[in-house]
Formats: structure tokens, C-alpha cells, sequence
């Protein structure tokens, strides 16, 4: 028997981020067992067994339009309470600060900023580096967590940020990338997972952390 159930993953619509390509991907891996709801109801995604919030644009378009929702709370008690993952902005909306649009507060589960790569990025040779940073690249896994099960250590997922995230708590960062420097793309505390990449868009290694988090029980 499947310990999932009548599961329930509850993709957070807020009005930001590529609901129906992330929608797809979960009900791609998804059991007969598991459904996934895309919702702004507070009520629904208090009542689903996991939670993901996605992103797209700008920060404070973002967050600005979580707290027009009314989502906050209901974000903030799943971040508490059940498997959490944050992909894209989304990992960004979790940070304290993000200094996108001359300083943006956002929800601070994650003490530190999102900070931006700059107009005049350079590789560690000196040379031009185009901001967004787009398309693929390797994740290195720095500590072993139930989501990156059966995903090789520096596979390529696929990026779209002008902005990486720099956490105070160094022990919280679960995977890194470099482009001209070497940053944070995801994060761990307890029954929350966020990266900085598009599992959506990343192919087999994207939807097979998609898969695990439709399996994960929220711990480390």
C-alpha cells in the first residue's frame, strides 16, 4: 500500500509563476494516490499534506501579492507544520531581504538576502557574464537530503535569475552553483526544501526531485 493516500500537494497561485508547466510536472510523477491542486484558498493548502510555493519576476511584485491574497499566514503555517518546497522567486521570497527594486522585506523563514549578480558580472577569468543567469548548470549537492535522492551529484538543472540568494546560516545551504562565484541554490531547514532553478524545466534530475518531494515525509 501507498502511504500517500488521497495525498494532497497544493501549488500556491498567487498570481506569480508558471502554475501549469509546474502542475504538469507533478502530475507527471504523481501516483494514482496523490492529487495536485493548484489554489489561493488559505483553506485548501492548510488542508494539504504538502505545499509548494513558485515564483516568477520581479520580488516585490511577489511578495506584495502574497500579502493581497491573504496567503502569508496560510504560507507561514505550512512552512511550519508539512514538505514545503519553494522553487525559482520562490526560494528568493523566503530570504529576510532581497535588494531587487531598491530593497524589498520579504518573509524572512530564511535569515539573509537575495543579493543581485550585478551589470558588470565576470567569470573568475575576467570575462563578461551575461545577467540573467540562464540556462543550465551543474548544482553541487552539499549535504545529503531525501530530495536529492537519485540525482547525481553536479547534475544541470535550468536557471533564470538575475538574483542569488546568501543565507546567514551557512549549515542551511543543500546545493550550490557557480557562475563568476559560487552561491547558494537551495536550502534545508527541517520540512522546508527551496532551490533557485526550474525543476519544471530541468528534465529527468527536475522532476525526479518533483518525485521525492511527492514522497518526502518533511524530514531532513
Amino acid at each position: 500500500m501507498s502511504e500517500m493516500k488521497k495525498s494532497t500537494v497544493a501549488v500556491i497561485d498567487y498570481g506569480m509563476g508558471n502554475l501549469h508547466s509546474v502542475a504538469k510536472a507533478l502530475e507527471h510523477v504523481a501516483d494514482e494516490n496523490t492529487s495536485v491542486v493548484v489554489t489561493s484558498d488559505p483553506a485548501v493548502i492548510e488542508a494539504a499534506d504538502r505545499v509548494l510555493l513558485p515564483g516568477v519576476g520581479a520580488i516585490r511584485d511577489c511578495i506584495g501579492e502574497m500579502h493581497n491574497a491573504g496567503l502569508v499566514p496560510s504560507i507561514r503555517k505550512a512552512m511550519a507544520e508539512k514538505p514545503f518546497l519553494a522553487i525559482c522567486v520562490g526560494i528568493q521570497s523566503l530570504m529576510s531581504h532581497s535588494e531587487e527594486n531598491g530593497g524589498v522585506d520579504c518573509l524572512n523563514h530564511f535569515q539573509g538576502n537575495a543579493l543581485f549578480f550585478g551589470e558588470t558580472h565576470t567569470d573568475h577569468d575576467g570575462s563578461k557574464l551575461k545577467v540573467p543567469h540562464m540556462g543550465w548548470n551543474q548544482v553541487t549537492q552539499t549535504i545529503n537530503h531525501p530530495l536529492w535522492a537519485g540525482i547525481p551529484d553536479n547534475a544541470r538543472f535550468y536557471f533564470v535569475h538575475s538574483f542569488y540568494v546568501v543565507p546567514e546560516n551557512k549549515s542551511e545551504v543543500a546545493g550550490t552553483c557557480d557562475y563568476g562565484l559560487e552561491f547558494c541554490v537551495a536550502l534545508a531547514r527541517n520540512n522546508v526544501f527551496a532551490v533557485q532553478f526550474h525543476p519544471e524545466k530541468s528534465h529527468k534530475d527536475g522532476l525526479q526531485l518533483y518525485k521525492n518531494f511527492l514522497h518526502w515525509d518533511g524530514k531532513p
